[in-house]
């Protein structure tokens, strides 16, 4: 017998939950599949908003082969005898691969002709934005498309209609538990639900409660999903204030927020807010993410706690990020010149600095560029007397 999450998967674009701004009329998604130009696809967004189910939709819309892999597990041989099995068929397959952003470079490589020849559609997800996670190639032969956590209304009118199919009998806290400790995931909803009808068919909170003791999102409305919540954390350190950042880590990790998500946010707050001002906070934040990978909860905690009293302690200087923003923009702005001839590879011009004490006047640019402005902030004010001494006045080293 199907579970709740298989018997009302959604068959068709218009019965998929949420994803307005990508489906329905006018909607750019809907148009691309409708008229057969969707091209390779990649789609991220939280747990249970539809990715996978899209993916399975767009198949059957556009009557096609469809294939559903793990990059996990995906294995090369098992797409070549894909490929090779539709290579000179008029139809060609739709190739699923969920947690796209695990693809080693290696399998995407694998992937590049055959998506440059069009030998199947691919389409990935990912919980992640796969954007960084794949390569410049992969990214110019695709899009990439944003699912965002279904409403709470949504999720509400979803759970009425299945109550009623079911002839369940829920209690209206029970329902709002239902929806609310979801956290815009329809499959977690669902599964809840279905485990507590197990237990008993007239559906209470108390009973939602023992089976699901914490929400797997913090706060107490949608406008306080994690997102939110992560935020809050992320601005508290960033204003040095421990007590507010303490406390937003422990609404994270009371709602069940994943301990490597919040660990991998606190590794980009070391470099983004502190960086250079206390260099040792991005190295205590990366042996974090590595600790919280092995140990999870509870003892994950605190390791997270330690971190984020850390970072809210430490002087804070967000100029490597301005730096590379502004480098980044210029170079988007036209500014690519070419690479002086004495520091290309192998020229017999280059001047090497360490037989001349560690420094020597010498250009690296073919035109003066200037991208950091050191705030002189904790560190960074001795890194930058470093680098002043180095060109003025070796001798104080």
């Amino acid at each position: 017998m199907l579970n709740f999450a298989l018997k009302y998967r959604p068959k068709k674009l218009d019965e998929i939950i949420g994803q307005q701004h990508l489906l329905g009329q006018d909607a750019v998604l809907q148009r691309l599949i409708e008229t057969g130009h969707l091209s390779h696809t990649f789609f991220y967004g939280p747990p249970g908003c539809g990715k996978t189910t899209l993916a399975r939709i767009i198949a059957k819309e556009l009557d096609i082969p469809f294939y559903e892999m793990n990059a996990t597990s995906l294995k090369i041989e098992d797409l070549r005898k894909i490929f090779k099995e539709y290579h000179n068929a008029l139809q060609k397959p739709l190739i699923f691969i969920d947690e796209v952003h695990r693809l080693s470079k290696n399998q995407q490589e694998v992937l590049l002709p055959f998506m440059e020849n069009s030998a199947a559609l691919i389409i990935g997800a990912s919980t992640e934005n796969p954007y960084y996670s794949l390569t410049a190639a992969m990214r110019s032969r695709s899009h990439l498309f944003e699912l965002t956590a279904v409403s709470q209304e949504e999720m509400a009118k979803h759970l009425n209609t299945i109550i009623k199919l079911e002839e369940l009998e829920v209690a209206d806290e029970a329902k709002e538990y239902l929806v609310f400790s979801s956290g815009g995931d329809v499959r977690a909803m669902l599964n809840l639900l279905e485990s507590a009808k197990a237990v008993k068919k007239q559906i209470s909170f108390e009973t939602l409660k023992q089976i699901r003791p914490h929400a797997m999102q913090a706060g107490s409305s949608e406008s306080e999903s994690h997102y939110e919540l992560t935020s809050a954390m992320i601005k508290s350190i960033r204003g040095s204030d421990i007590d507010a950042s303490v406390y937003y880590l422990a609404r994270l990790i009371d709602g069940g927020e994943p301990a490597e998500f919040i660990a991998r946010r606190l590794a980009i707050l070391a470099s983004e807010d502190i960086g250079n001002a206390n260099p040792p906070a991005l190295n205590l934040a990366s042996s974090t993410l590595n600790i919280v990978k092995h140990i999870g909860y509870p003892e994950a905690r605190i390791s997270l706690s330690q971190l984020v009293i850390y970072l809210a302690s430490s002087p804070k200087s967000n100029s490597a990020y301005l730096a590379i923003n502004s480098a980044l923009k210029a170079i988007e702005n036209g500014e690519i010149h070419p690479i002086p001839s004495h520091i290309k590879t192998h020229a017999k011009a280059y001047v090497y600095p360490h037989d001349f004490g560690g420094w020597v006047e010498q250009s690296y640019l073919s035109k003066p560029l200037h991208f950091y402005k050191t705030q002189q902030i904790g560190f960074e004010k001795t890194l930058w007397q470093w680098h002043e001494k180095i060109k003025n006045d070796k001798t104080l080293l």
